[in-house]
């Protein structure tokens, strides 16, 4: 198996800790990333990676090799911290340059096989939320099955976290690698998913933008194909 990690904060803090248990349970190879360390760049709005294809985007180069460790990995882990109730900027920013992998516009086929894992973590509340922050990326890019683990580790850092409290997190990082690994190459995706691709097909034998048609049309999702 094939893991990603990217973590939206440069430090290796308690949520950090969390995704690294978690991949290392899993096994397998696990290639990492941080921000904004290995990719700081926010969205200049310029929409060329939706009207012209996202080798267009001004940071296109830079953003390549975490968008082919994306594409070669069995399991995706996106972690941050609780900013504000939020995900970090950072990892705001980074998802905001795979607008156009969105199911409305072109998504890859390789997410529809992949599962995707959201963690977060903070001294009191915001993880729903910031998990949310993640996972709606995550569902948008097609990954069929996405679980989402909070922490409030009532923590600044991982030093400090208190010895049930990291049993806890031993004890759920074990059940869900277990998970993940009973799923891996099995994972199909469920009604939502099928129903929200459905959607999105009617609005691209209609749509306004020929870049996203044409991807359609070339993979013959149009017709009887799909990417599942």
């Amino acid at each position: 198996m094939k893991t990603v990690i990217i973590s939206g904060q440069n430090h290796k803090g308690s949520t950090y800790h969390i995704a690294r248990m978690l991949a290392d349970k899993i096994g397998g190879e696990t290639k990492e990333y941080f921000l904004p360390k290995d990719f700081g760049e926010f969205c200049v709005g310029c929409t060329g990676c939706f009207m012209k294809g996202e080798e267009n985007c001004p940071h296109y180069e830079k953003l390549r090799p975490i968008t082919e460790a994306i594409d070669e990995a069995d399991v995706i882990i996106l972690n941050s911290p609780v900013y504000v109730f939020h995900a970090s900027g950072s990892m705001k920013a980074f998802l905001d340059h795979y607008g156009y992998r969105w199911m409305v516009h072109r998504p890859s086929e390789l997410m529809f096989k992949k599962q995707g894992v959201c963690i977060s973590t903070a001294a009191g509340a915001g993880m729903k939320s910031t998990n949310k922050d993640m996972a709606d990326s995550l569902f948008y890019w097609g990954v069929p099955k996405i679980y989402k683990y909070g922490m409030a580790v009532a923590a600044t850092n991982w030093d400090m976290i208190t010895e049930d409290k990291r049993k806890a997190i031993d004890k759920k990082t074990t059940a869900m690698a277990g998970q993940i690994k009973r799923r891996c190459g099995r994972v199909k995706p469920g009604l939502f998913t099928k129903g929200f691709f459905t959607i999105c097909r009617s609005i691209q034998k209609t749509g306004f933008n020929p870049k996203d048609k044409g991807y359609w049309e070339e993979k013959g999702w149009l017709g009887s194909k799909r990417p599942w």
